[in-house]
């Protein structure tokens, strides 16, 4: 297991904390998620063939990066409650006056999540979020799992009804702690 302290982060600064190109304008962070995978692979210990991935929330966004950008690399992901769609976030109600760069701005924005890269999405994933999120909406994985079954990509979903962003319910915390280790030791330790 390799926990990465990928920029964005805190107590190493503020360039570290707030690099230019982060998130939604370039999302230099998943360099260092792919530096940490890469480093894994070259350890002679690792097996290179069996590097997983997952995380929640800010975690999930990065998996799904990883797996939509690298699936040679992490072979097996589990998204829970993450960001796809980047430039749905940031749509002006009618009346908002746009700036002149709005355009280019959603543009680096889609190019920062993982929706331009499901082509070459192709190692499993297990997509796992709350109906009551009310940090990500659920419209962030549904969707995402309506553009897998079109494209026939591999994955499995629990959608898990009344419970937030930060499982208010015990019950939910464990389901998804098993469910995510049991995804990943089914396709990581066959």
């Amino acid at each position: 297991v390799l926990s990465v302290n990928f920029r964005l982060g805190i107590g190493y600064g503020y360039e570290f904390h707030r690099p230019a190109y982060g998130y939604y304008q370039g999302a230099v962070e998943y360099q260092d998620v792919k530096a940490g995978g890469e480093y894994l692979a070259q350890l002679p210990q690792v097996d290179g063939e069996k590097i997983g991935i997952y995380g929640g929330s800010y975690g999930g966004y990065l998996t799904s990066l990883a797996l939509a950008r690298d699936s040679g690399l992490f072979k097996v992901g589990v998204d829970i409650h993450g960001v796809h769609d980047m430039d749905r976030r940031y749509d002006l109600p009618d009346g908002y006056e746009v700036a002149p760069d709005y355009e280019k701005a959603k543009e680096v924005a889609w190019n920062s999540s993982p929706m331009p890269d499901l082509e070459r999405w192709t190692s499993p994933v297990l997509f796992i979020h709350s109906d009551d999120d009310r940090n990500v909406n659920i419209s962030q994985t549904t969707n995402l799992i309506r553009r897998f079954e079109e494209l026939g990509k591999p994955y499995e979903s629990i959608l898990i009804p009344g419970d937030t962003h930060h499982w208010m319910k015990w019950s939910n915390m464990i389901r998804v702690d098993q469910a995510t280790a049991d995804f990943l030791k089914k396709h990581l330790m066959k």
